[in-house]
Order: structure tokens, then C-alpha cells, then sequence
């Protein structure tokens, strides 16, 4: 078979030392970061120059939805003001990866491959049979870094590691397809009276075909995950500082 054929491209994987994996994660990562902190601070005031169309009026729930074409996809982003939760109330029920199917209803299981620092981690997703199409027997491995700017702002940088990683690190299993998250993450910035502002931001490819009405639905769920996280955050208890 010609190596540089596709169904050889697809079926490839790489087995890299964890150093190599934790030098290349670092390097994709901060590149996440400063697109997450990129568009929770642009067009806080409507519809701007920077391609990020607001798709609704704020609803009950206060939550704004924007998307932005990128090539063929759209990312999209969710933005909602917080009070009385604390960023790190936040953070710790969105980070509560045993907890992740009390928010995402379609997530049939979440867990961690691997550890590589004490804020980086390989973790695998995985989307089952009952779940919405658009994540239907899809899984993501992805991986998921936890930083703390100057000002205290709280960032959660999460996307996929390239296929043939992720096949070293994790053989596909045969009944699933597996997507890309190509960017998403979390940005919790701290307001006066222990309230926070989050954005939420998500570009996929879940792979395999599915209808573009099933892909515009996204912008729903976007809705229901950050008003299942407020109702877990304000039950968390609030440590001292």
C-alpha cells in the first residue's frame, strides 16, 4: 500500500515520548488561550468588525449567543454574566470531570489518560448511541489546560491532539467516530461581589455527515451548559481565601 495514500494517512499513529507530547501540548495550547482571551474581550457592546455575529437577543436565562465563520465551520461562542459565583466556584464544578454529565447531558463518559503537569491533562470524551446527532457515537481526545492570568482571570484551554497522536495515546474504538475539537475552552473573569462574566468557546468537527440544521443547534446547547454549570457552581460551596 502507498503510505501516502489516504486510507494509509487515516490509519496511521504515532507513539511520541511523553516529553515530546507535554513540548507539543504547551505549544498548542497557549495558541488556544490567546484565542480564548481574544474573544471574550471583542465586541462586548454588539456586532463589530471581528466576524462574531450575535445571534440572539440576551434570553431569561441572560446568555448571548454569537458565532464567527471560520473556513467551512463556524465557532461559537456563549457569553453570560454570573452573579454571586465566584470564577473559581465556577472553574471547579467545570473542571469536575466526574461530574461533566451533570452539565452534558450527552457525554456518556469522561476520564483522564493521562496527567503530563499538574494543569495539563489527556483526557477522552465520548458521546453514545442516545446521544443528540450531532455528537452521536462520536468521541474526542483532546487535551485540557488550566491557567491563571495577571489579573486573575481563569482560562480553560481544550481541543483535540492531531489523529495520529491521539491514535498512539488511545486506539479508536471500532462502533464510534472520532471528531475533532479544533478549539473550545472557558474564560472566567472576576467582577465586584464575587460575580463572574464566562464565555464559553467552541469550533467542532464531529466527523462524518450530519445535517446543518442538527450543526446550527449547537448554539441551544451552548445555552443549557452554562445554566447547568450556575445551578452546580451556586451550590459549591465557596472556600475561603
Amino acid at each position: 500500500m502507498n503510505n501516502n495514500s489516504p486510507t494509509a494517512a487515516c490509519s496511521r499513529s504515532w507513539s511520541i515520548s511523553e516529553d515530546s507530547l507535554r513540548r507539543y501540548v504547551h505549544f498548542a495550547s497557549e495558541n488556544c488561550i490567546q484565542e480564548l482571551l481574544s474573544a471574550s474581550d471583542s465586541n462586548r457592546f454588539g456586532n463589530g468588525s471581528d466576524g462574531w455575529k450575535v445571534l440572539n437577543d440576551l434570553d431569561n436565562n441572560g446568555v448571548e449567543i454569537s458565532k464567527r465563520r471560520s473556513g467551512s465551520l463556524h465557532t461559537f461562542r456563549s457569553r453570560r454574566l454570573l452573579k454571586s459565583v465566584s470564577p473559581q466556584q465556577f472553574i471547579t464544578v467545570a473542571n469536575a470531570i466526574d461530574a461533566a454529565k451533570q452539565w452534558d447531558s450527552d457525554l456518556v463518559e469522561a476520564r483522564y489518560i493521562k496527567d503530563l503537569e499538574d494543569n495539563l491533562s489527556i483526557i477522552r470524551l465520548r458521546f453514545g448511541e442516545n446521544s443528540k446527532p450531532l455528537f452521536r457515537n462520536r468521541e474526542f481526545i483532546v487535551y485540557e489546560r488550566r491557567e491563571t492570568m495577571e489579573d486573575g482571570t481563569l482560562v480553560v484551554a481544550v481541543a483535540s491532539l492531531p489523529k495520529e497522536i491521539a491514535a498512539g495515546l488511545h486506539p479508536k474504538q471500532n462502533n464510534s467516530i472520532r471528531g475533532l475539537l479544533l478549539q473550545s475552552g472557558w474564560v472566567v473573569e472576576k467582577l465586584e461581589d464575587d460575580s463572574c462574566m464566562v464565555t464559553y468557546v467552541v469550533q467542532l468537527d464531529p466527523a462524518g455527515w450530519v445535517p446543518k440544521c442538527f450543526v446550527n443547534r449547537l448554539n441551544t446547547k451552548l445555552v443549557m451548559i452554562i445554566e447547568n454549570l450556575r445551578k452546580l457552581a451556586q451550590a459549591c460551596p465557596v472556600n475561603p481565601e
